[in-house]
């Protein structure tokens, strides 16, 4: 497979989206310019962010709706479950865990963690809440395929850690800081970085920053003709 853009991947999501749509209301058939047009991009944008993965349509014809759904899904690995710890079970952690949408997707979440005594314990979406330092021995008694962090900036770093030490290899941050392999403090010598280094070897971080959100929206508001424009058609 050829090297993926970063940004198709998030086409494809939202493709899926639409396409979701289109199957509840009983749409069967749609086109790359019908995707195009509901996703804001060009049908050109469509066709190559589908082509990186296969061949889904009918030159002429367009794309069957349940069938591409359930190919993108295949795509996305949205057709196996995948079980999620949430370590930070303040408002957004537990708003997170409540968020119901989740399961339709195969996401199960499997356990909970914090530091606060005052959350330790209690019962959120019928799990408890459990101590963060418990998390190593529960990832290793458990499957556990990706965590949500949701901790205040200044504990997101050493939570980050916690979670890569214990082996969760897949982390969607929603603390608005930049988390990633640290030497610990003190040492700066080779082999710390090193050791840093090969723990977090082969960890995907996702970043959610809604403030970055908000401030890439303060400009583009201001400045809408600098927003990317959809890619020109080509002559197919």
């Amino acid at each position: 497979m050829a090297e993926v853009p970063t940004a198709a991947i998030s086409r494809l999501v939202t493709y899926l989206r639409i396409l979701e749509d289109l199957e509840m209301r009983d749409i069967s058939r749609t086109s790359s310019t019908d995707l195009a047009e509901r996703a804001g991009v060009s049908a050109f944008q469509v066709r190559k962010d589908l082509a990186y993965f296969g061949r889904f349509g009918t030159r002429g014809m367009g794309y069957t709706v349940p069938i591409l759904k359930r190919e993108l899904m295949r795509v996305l690995g949205l057709n196996q479950t995948w079980n999620v710890v949430i370590v930070g079970v303040g408002r957004l952690g537990q708003a997170i865990a409540n968020y119901p949408g989740a399961s339709d997707y195969q996401f199960q979440y499997v356990g909970l963690f914090d530091v606060s005594p005052e959350l330790v314990g209690r019962q959120v979406r019928d799990l408890t809440v459990r101590h963060i330092g418990e998390l190593r021995d529960f990832v290793r008694e458990n499957k556990v395929d990706m965590g949500f962090l949701a901790v205040p900036p200044e504990r997101a770093q050493d939570a980050a850690q916690a979670m890569v030490t214990a082996g969760v290899r897949g982390i969607l941050n929603f603390a608005p800081v930049v988390i990633g392999p640290r030497p610990p403090e003190g040492r700066v010598d080779g082999n710390a970085a090193q050791e840093i280094g090969d723990d977090w070897r082969g960890v995907i971080v996702e970043n959610v920053d809604f403030l970055a959100g908000m401030k890439r929206l303060a400009f583009y508001t201001l400045n809408p003709h600098l927003k990317d424009s959809p890619v020109p058609e080509d002559n197919a």
